[in-house]
C-alpha cells in the first residue's frame, strides 16, 4: 500500500452553506475564510490528529483528498455506520462506496489498514478509487452545521497499520482493530442465555418470563456462570403502542419489575431488560422534545434529558436487572437505518438544541450517560454506533435482527455479521451477532448449525425458544450449546471470508468445520417473515 495518512493531501475542503477549498497555510494547516484545519502527527505512534477551528462559521463537513494511485489488484473491507445488514464483505474498488470508519486493504501479499480511532468528534467515512483516497468528516449538528465559537474541535485521530505477508487477513484485521481502540470494555465472564423476542414478538407477561427463566436455567444445568434471561419489548407502559416507547415503568402484565427481577434470580438466571431511551409517550417539558411523531423523541443535547435517561437506567439497575439492552437511538437521532445512510447519515430536518457540539459528540455524551447510570449492569447497545460505543458498552449488537420466522433473514444478517465484525470482538467490545430463534417456522437442520457456530464462536449466545415448541433433540442441542457458551472460547475465524459473504468454513476450538447455510435443493428460502409481529 503506497498510500499513507501522512502524505500531504492534494486538497482539503470545507462545507458550510457551500463548499470552499482551503489553502495550505503552513506544513500542517489549511485555512479558509474563517476556519483552520490542523493535522498534528504523533512522533511516537502512527497517528494523525485532525482538528477544526471555525469561530464564525457553521460547519457541516470537512473533506480531505490524497492522490495515491492504486496500480495493483486490491480488495477492501470496511466497517458499518451502526449494525451490519448482511452487506459486509471484501470488495474490489468501487469509488462511490462509502466505507465508514476504517478500511482494510488486501494487496498481493499483505493486509494493510487505515482508519479513524474510536471516540471521534465527527462521523467519518472513506472512499477509495484507482487514483487515491478521500476522507469525509461530518461535523454537523443534526441537519445544520456545528457552531464551535472559540472551541477547537478534535474531529478524529487517524491511524494506519502495515501488515506482513506472514499473517492472514483475519489476523491483520484483529491487530488493526486493537490499534483503533485504546480502552476496550468487555464483560468479565462469557455472556449467554435467553431473549423472548423471536418467538413472542412483544406478546408476553411476567408469568411467561418466569416460565422462560426456569427453562433457561434448566438448560444451563449446574454452571456457576449463570445465564441471562432478557425481557425484550413488552413490559413498558408504551408497549403495544405505535413507536414502543416509554414511560419506562411496568404495565399491567408486568406490575412489579423489581419483584420480577428477584424471582428470576431465584429461578437461577441473571435478569436482563430492553428499552428505547429516546422515545416516550409521557408528558415531558417541551424543550426536551426534538420532534414528535409516534410519541416524543427526546433531544439528548439537553442536559435535563440526560438526567431523565440516567434516572430510568439507574432505576433498572436498582430493580436488579444485571443487563440493560438499549435500542433504536441511531434511528431516533438520524431518522434512518445504517444500510440507507451511505454518505448522508442524517435523514431528519432537525438540529439539536445545543448547536455547539457535533452529532457525534452529542451521541457520545448520551452513551456515556447510559454507561455511568447502569453502574454494575452490563450494557448491550443495539442500533448504536460502534465507533462511539467502544470503551463505553460491554456488548454491541453488531448486526440487524435475525428472526424466528425467516431462516433466510437469519442467514443473511447473522452469519455475515458474525464473520465480518469478528475482528472487533475483544478489541472494541463483546460482539453480539444476535439470537438463534428456534420456532416451528425455522428449519431445524439449518438453524441448529447457527446455534452450534454461535456457541463455539467465543461471542455471546442468546436463544429465543418457546419450551412448548421444542423436541428432545432441540433441548439436548441447547444444553450442549449452553455448556460451551458458558465457558471462555477461542474466537472463531471465518476461513472463506475473502470470497464468501456468508462464510461456510470456520475454525473453532473444535477444529475446522464446514456449515451448510442454504439448504441446497432441499427447501425454498424466502426473506419474507410470515405472520411476523402478529
Amino acid at each position: 500500500m503506497k498510500f499513507t495518512i501522512f502524505d500531504q493531501p492534494a486538497a482539503v475542503f470545507m462545507e458550510t452553506e457551500s463548499w470552499e477549498r482551503l489553502e495550505r497555510s503552513s506544513l500542517n494547516e489549511w485555512s479558509g475564510r474563517s476556519a483552520v484545519i490542523y493535522a498534528q502527527p504523533d512522533d511516537t505512534h502512527p497517528e494523525l490528529k485532525l482538528s477544526l477551528e471555525a469561530s464564525d462559521e457553521a460547519v457541516k463537513t470537512v473533506r480531505i483528498r490524497w492522490n495515491s494511485p492504486i496500480q495493483t489488484p486490491v480488495t477492501l473491507l470496511n466497517d458499518h455506520w451502526e449494525r451490519g445488514y448482511g452487506d459486509l464483505g471484501w470488495i474490489g474498488l468501487q469509488p462511490e462506496r462509502v466505507l465508514p470508519w476504517y478500511v482494510l486493504m488486501k494487496d498481493g501479499s499483505a493486509t494493510n489498514g487505515f482508519g479513524v480511532k474510536t471516540g471521534p468528534g465527527a462521523m467519518c467515512y472513506w472512499q477509495v478509487d484507482s487514483s487515491g483516497v478521500t476522507l469525509t468528516l461530518d461535523v454537523s449538528c443534526g441537519n445544520l452545521g456545528v457552531q464551535l465559537g472559540a472551541r477547537r474541535l478534535e474531529m478524529a485521530v487517524l491511524t494506519e497499520r502495515r501488515g506482513t505477508d506472514t499473517e492472514s487477513p483475519f489476523e491483520a484485521a484483529q491487530q488493526f482493530c486493537q490499534q483503533l481502540c485504546e480502552r476496550p470494555l468487555m464483560p468479565k465472564f462469557p455472556v449467554y442465555g435467553g431473549n423472548n423476542w423471536y418467538y413472542a414478538y412483544g406478546k408476553s407477561t411476567a408469568a411467561r418470563i418466569l416460565e422462560d427463566s426456569r427453562f433457561i436455567s434448566m438448560l444451563a444445568g449446574e454452571q456457576t456462570n449463570r445465564p441471562f434471561m432478557v425481557i425484550d419489548d413488552c413490559w413498558q407502559q408504551g408497549a403495544g403502542v405505535t413507536g414502543n416507547g416509554g414511560p419506562w415503568i411496568g404495565n399491567r402484565d408486568f406490575p412489579d419489575m423489581a419483584g420480577l427481577a428477584a424471582q428470576m434470580k431465584q429461578e437461577g438466571v441473571r435478569p436482563g431488560i430492553w428499552l428505547r431511551p429516546l422515545l416516550t409517550h409521557e408528558n415531558v417539558p417541551e424543550h426536551w422534545i426534538r420532534y414528535t411523531k409516534e410519541g416524543h423523541f427526546l433531544d439528548p443535547s439537553v442536559p435535563e434529558v440526560l438526567d431523565y435517561v440516567a434516572e430510568f437506567i439507574g432505576r433498572m439497575n436498582e430493580w436488579g436487572y444485571e443487563l440493560i439492552k438499549h435500542d433504536f437511538t441511531t434511528y431516533d437521532l438520524f431518522g434512518g437505518w445504517g444500510m440507507d445512510m451511505k454518505s448522508r447519515i442524517n435523514k431528519l430536518p432537525y438540529t439539536f438544541a445545543d448547536r455547539t457540539r457535533t452529532s457525534a459528540e452529542i451521541i457520545a455524551a448520551l452513551y456515556g450517560t447510559i454507561a455511568a447510570a447502569s453502574k454494575d449492569s452490563l450494557i448491550i447497545g443495539c442500533n448504536t454506533i460502534g465507533h462511539l460505543a467502544a470503551g463505553k458498552f460491554e456488548i454491541q449488537r453488531t448486526g440487524d435482527d435475525t428472526s424466528g420466522r425467516s431462516w433466510e433473514r437469519t442467514r443473511r444478517m447473522g452469519i455475515n455479521t458474525l464473520a465480518f465484525r469478528m475482528p472487533q470482538h475483544g478489541a472494541f467490545f463483546s460482539h453480539d451477532a444476535d439470537c438463534v430463534g428456534i420456532t416451528p417456522y425455522m428449519p431445524w437442520e439449518l438453524n441448529k448449525q447457527w446455534l452450534d457456530l454461535l456457541a463455539k464462536s467465543g461471542t455471546p449466545l442468546f436463544v429465543s425458544a418457546d419450551p412448548n415448541d421444542l423436541n428432545a433433540e432441540q433441548v439436548a442441542a441447547l444444553k450442549a450449546a449452553f455448556a460451551a457458551a458458558a465457558l471462555p472460547q477461542k474466537v472463531a475465524e471465518p476461513l472463506d471470508w475473502m470470497f464468501n459473504h456468508c462464510p461456510a468454513r470456520w475454525r473453532t476450538a473444535d477444529g475446522d468445520e464446514t456449515y451448510e447455510w442454504t439448504g441446497g435443493d432441499r427447501l425454498p428460502l424466502s426473506d419474507e417473515e410470515n405472520h411476523w409481529w402478529v
